[in-house]
């Protein structure tokens, strides 16, 4: 199946980067949200990034204008019906989700592909929402998505192998390595990596080493390219509390219970990058 124009739904953070993602390799994208603020923002950051790229002169002045042409904004999925293909990358919320997927059901025909960028939620749940649940699957970028080159291609309990293929082969296409996991919570880098944060923030919270001390340890130690507060920064830590939240409710095992900290640090808005400050600074 050629994929020629994508929907992608949802113009934060990783929605932008996955529309960046697809429009540099020449997809044309229709990036829909709810907020037409937010979609304008998106492509703001996009062209931003392109820039940077531009003056590290890993990309040409002329090609930033094409890559931005490839983008529309939409206010309505309705204008998107042409799409080949949806990646849906909204709220992390089952049933926000499950509704937006019973709305796209009803625009898409059965061949086109919805699939989820979810991070920690199960596919199998999304699918129950549409008529054809063997063109659900899940499509899990990584931050940031026009950079790093893992694509989870999630197999719920009735995702075909034609939709299956279909992912992979969009992933081999913009530049991405994809690996198949099952619908299980977390999947596998989620499964590994966030619990890994939540004992990162414990052993900060409870004074056993200070933020330079853990993140210079996992670095040198462990030869991770970025320490685990940092990593918790960048991902976003309301996202990493959603995550270690619904793999405790899922797996129903407080060891994946979110340690108080991360619940603090959501009360006092201290996100991370994206609102300045989190465990570090940021102008």
């Amino acid at each position: 199946m050629e994929i020629k124009n994508i929907l992608v739904a949802g113009a934060g953070t990783m929605g932008s980067q996955i529309a960046q993602c697809m429009a540099e390799h020449k997809i044309d994208v229709f990036l829909f949200d709810s907020s037409m603020e937010i979609a304008r923002n998106a492509v703001s950051k996009i062209s931003e990034r392109l820039q940077r790229s531009i003056d590290s002169k890993q990309l040409r002045t002329q090609d930033k204008q094409k890559i931005l042409g490839r983008i529309t904004i939409i206010e309505d999925v309705h204008r998107a019906r042409s799409a080949d293909l949806v990646i849906e990358a909204i709220v992390e919320d089952l049933k926000i989700k499950k509704s937006f997927f019973s709305h796209l059901d009803k625009i898409f025909s059965k061949d086109v592909v919805l699939a989820s960028n979810t991070s920690s939620l199960r596919i199998s749940k999304l699918a129950e929402a549409v008529n054809y649940p063997e063109r659900v699957v899940g499509m899990h970028f990584f931050n940031p998505a026009h950079r790093m080159k893992l694509v989870e291609v999630v197999r719920g309990e009735k995702t075909s192998e034609d939709t299956i293929r279909t992912i992979k082969a969009l992933a081999e296409f913009i530049g991405k390595t994809p690996v198949e996991v099952k619908d299980k919570p977390g999947f596998i880098v989620n499964r590994l990596l966030i619990p890994m944060i939540n004992e990162a923030v414990i052993l900060f919270e409870e004074n056993i080493a200070d933020r330079d001390s853990i993140d210079t340890a996992m670095k040198l130690g462990a030869g991770h390219p970025m320490g685990p507060l940092a990593l918790a920064d960048l991902i976003g830590i309301d996202v990493c509390l959603n995550i270690m939240e619904n793999l405790e409710k899922q797996l129903n095992n407080v060891k994946y219970a979110p340690c108080k900290l991360l619940r603090q640090m959501l009360k006092d808005n201290k996100l991370g990058k994206k609102t300045g400050q989190g465990f570090y600074s940021y102008k």
